[in-house]
């Protein structure tokens, strides 16, 4: 299975968005967001949001691109819960039970623009057309296929908490070449 991980190769989502979402998080599209807003009205970061936003489902951030990554079952329903705790904190639903139905069908749809490759990046283009918000999504992957070595992956680290184990001294190993 894979999902959606927001990505950030420049600061311009600190800049562009009122609240710019973490590299990592989970994304779902984020469209929801806007149902009861009419777009013609939004200005600034929020108008950016909407035009071209995902959604990072961990701050309710917003992150212009999100890369495609391999998933395992209990990560989807991580999303999901979390999903649905923000639909009761954050847009007043009813219980729950309700809100992880909505989370369900949020994350299906995410997972339902994953059918490309793991890695391939994604941007959203969000428009109103005739009174419905259209999303067109639009595909971003190296020229000739996966190169052998990424500049951007995710790692997941067990016991991030803990100090590493060792220190790199680059400024040492740069003079070490000097001599």
């Amino acid at each position: 299975m894979k999902l959606m991980r927001t990505i950030r190769l420049d600061p311009s989502d600190t800049f562009v968005f009122e609240q710019a979402a973490e590299p990592g998080e989970w994304a779902v599209s984020g469209a929801f967001v806007f149902w009861d807003v009419d777009p013609a009205k939004l200005e600034g970061k929020q108008r950016s949001a909407f035009r071209s936003g995902f959604l990072g489902v961990e701050s309710f951030g917003w992150s212009t691109l999100v890369q495609i990554v391999e998933a395992k079952e209990n990560d989807r329903a991580a999303v999901v819960e979390t999903l649905a705790g923000r639909l009761v904190e954050r847009f007043g639903a009813p219980d729950l039970a309700t809100a992880r139905k909505a989370a369900e069908e949020e994350v299906a749809f995410a997972a339902s623009l994953c059918g490309h490759p793991a890695d391939t990046l994604v941007a959203v283009h969000r428009a109103v057309e005739d009174g419905s918000i259209r999303e067109a999504f639009r595909t971003l992957r190296p020229k000739g296929g996966p190169k052998p070595l990424r500049a951007f992956s995710f790692l997941e680290v067990e016991g991030e908490d803990e100090a590493p184990a060792e220190k790199v001294d680059l400024v040492g190993l740069a003079e070490g070449k000097r001599k």
